[in-house]
């Protein structure tokens, strides 16, 4: 039987903790967003963590050019990385966007207008009848 959690899911979840403080903390650069590291997914091997990230207020342009900077400084984080956690190898970093965030404002913008096109259609309607 596996373990419920396991050393890859230890490792992704710290990885993101010390992520987030090297992202904060140690990486000084001006052309960067405010980044939040939202998921880290490590393989069984540990050799290759995919990090999820969510780039606010910018558009999509400033989104992919943010990705695209994570992972040109991905060998500077990696050498941060190693200083805080306690593993004889740290996994390569690969950093996407994650468009989770974007989808769940999409969807709340969607449900919250569906109210009013319904309440005026109703209107409308008791218009005609009268």
């Amino acid at each position: 039987m596996a373990k419920e959690f396991g050393r890859n899911a230890r490792v992704s979840s710290q990885m993101q903790k010390e992520l987030s403080l090297v992202l904060q903390r140690d990486i000084d650069d001006s052309r960067l967003g405010f980044i939040t590291i939202n998921e880290v997914v490590v393989t069984k091997d540990l050799a290759v963590a995919k990090v999820y990230v969510t780039v606010l207020n910018v558009d999509e342009q400033g989104k992919k050019a943010n990705v695209k900077l994570l992972n040109e400084m991905a060998p500077v984080i990696r050498h941060q990385l190693a200083k805080r956690m306690r593993l004889r190898h740290i996994s390569d970093l690969r950093f996407y966007y994650d468009d989770s965030f974007d989808t769940g404002m999409r969807v709340s913008e969607l449900l919250s207008g569906l109210d009013k096109p319904i309440e005026s259609a109703q209107d409308g309607h008791d218009e005609n009848e009268g």
